[in-house]
């Protein structure tokens, strides 16, 4: 009776106990599965006690068979979006803006957002006047160039407009800022964590906080 005890008391492999739904198992999921480590549970010599043991088990089973399928389900959608986009789409690269005089337009830019210039890119091959800031990875390409857009009539709330969205970490520091510059601002109508204002040129800018 000792070592029959002894025995039941050995743990053994959670798919032991019920190897149907594994093998039902479509050969990703199964891959999935098989990749995490067995979960070893006691067996006991009680009847009842080893079914809600087994009847657990059973239950796990199912929740990661269910979780690996939700898996499979995000990877397809993403080769969905892959193969759309056979040319590689990765990021945007600049956003470029029209501006009526450069120095004033870096003067908010520079002074104001405090964005740098990149001076790595061209500044003197282009047949008009320009310059390159940096916005995290991406950039702002602003132009000296005639708006043939209306300045005036546009509406006081940039999100209202075409704009260009800026993802920074901390709003308040943002509108302290403009405060203190006396530059107009509008905040998000949805009450989000977001500010809009505009440039010299009326180009309408949001900035929105991210974690």
């Amino acid at each position: 009776m000792a070592s029959l005890r002894t025995a039941d008391m050995a743990t053994r492999c959670l798919a032991s106990f019920s190897p149907s739904p594994l093998a039902s198992l479509p050969k990703s999921s199964a891959r999935i599965l098989t990749c995490r480590p067995p979960i070893h549970l006691p067996i006991t010599g009680h009847r009842w006690f080893s079914k809600r043991r087994e009847d657990r088990s059973v239950r796990v089973i199912e929740m990661m068979v269910k979780a690996s399928s939700e898996v499979d389900l995000l990877v397809k959608e993403a080769d969905k979006i892959s193969d759309s986009n056979d040319y590689g789409v990765v990021s945007i690269h600049h956003v470029g803006l029209l501006c009526e005089n450069l120095e004033k337009s870096l003067e908010f830019y520079q002074n104001i957002l405090g964005l740098q210039i990149n001076e790595a890119r061209p500044h003197d091959k282009l047949p008009y006047r320009g310059a390159w800031l940096w916005v995290g990875t991406e950039m702002i390409h602003l132009m000296e160039l005639p708006n043939p857009d209306p300045l005036t009539g546009r509406p006081e709330h940039g999100g209202r407009d075409r704009h260009a969205c800026i993802a920074i970490k901390d709003v308040s520091k943002l509108k302290a800022r403009f405060d203190k510059a006396g530059i107009t601002y509008t905040l998000s109508r949805s009450g989000r964590p977001a500010i809009f204002t505009r440039d010299p040129d009326s180009n309408a800018l949001e900035f929105t906080q991210v974690d």
